[in-house]
């Protein structure tokens, strides 16, 4: 089993390897085309028009990765009934991209579970553009489970008895000795 550190170091290397101009062998880093299945792989990087999308992954505390898509779209494609369908499809195929560049990267297999729905949010930027933004949350399986952190509660008892103890050392030394004179000057 793979520390949570291990999964999302190598989450982040396969979405950092998705960057424009990957897709195509001849502008790739390393010779390999891959492909994550955005609009903007369809055609040469640098000779056609560009397509203005793609994805970014975030993880939270409950072992989950959050998946973000953005791209523009037309007013045309907006009123298309198979908007939405189209969005899902480019999620699923940003994850299994995720997955098997994953598997390239680590040798390890990656299990992601979706959680409900995509939630996709689309405004208006023109009378013919609008942009267009989904997420869609997964669980990442196959995880050590983490050490339990103390409570703060806990935490907050420990200092002040801490504090306590470090005041009442103080305290004894505190005392002027009787043998001592002091001088005052008048």
């Amino acid at each position: 089993m793979a520390t949570l550190y291990d999964v999302i170091q190598g989450i982040n290397q396969a979405a950092a390897n998705a960057y424009d101009g990957a897709h195509d062998k001849g502008y790739s880093h390393d010779g390999k085309d891959r492909k994550a299945g955005l609009k903007r792989e369809k055609g040469d990087c640098i000779v056609d028009s560009r397509v203005m999308d793609g994805f970014n992954v975030r993880f939270d505390s409950q072992n989950r990765l959050h998946l973000t898509y953005h791209t523009e779209i037309t007013m045309k494609d907006f009123h298309d009934n198979g908007f939405e369908d189209d969005v899902k499809n480019t999620l699923n195929d940003v994850v299994k991209y995720l997955k098997k560049e994953y598997k390239n990267i680590t040798g390890n297999t990656l299990s992601l579970t979706s959680d409900g729905e995509p939630d996709i949010h689309a405004q208006s930027m023109s009378r013919k553009r609008n942009w267009v933004q989904a997420t869609q949350s997964y669980t990442i399986g196959g995880l050590k489970p983490e050490p339990e952190l103390p409570s703060a509660d806990d935490t907050e008892d420990r200092v002040r008895s801490a504090v306590k103890n470090w005041l009442s050392l103080g305290r004894d030394k505190a005392k002027k000795p009787e043998n001592v004179k002091t001088s005052s000057k008048d």
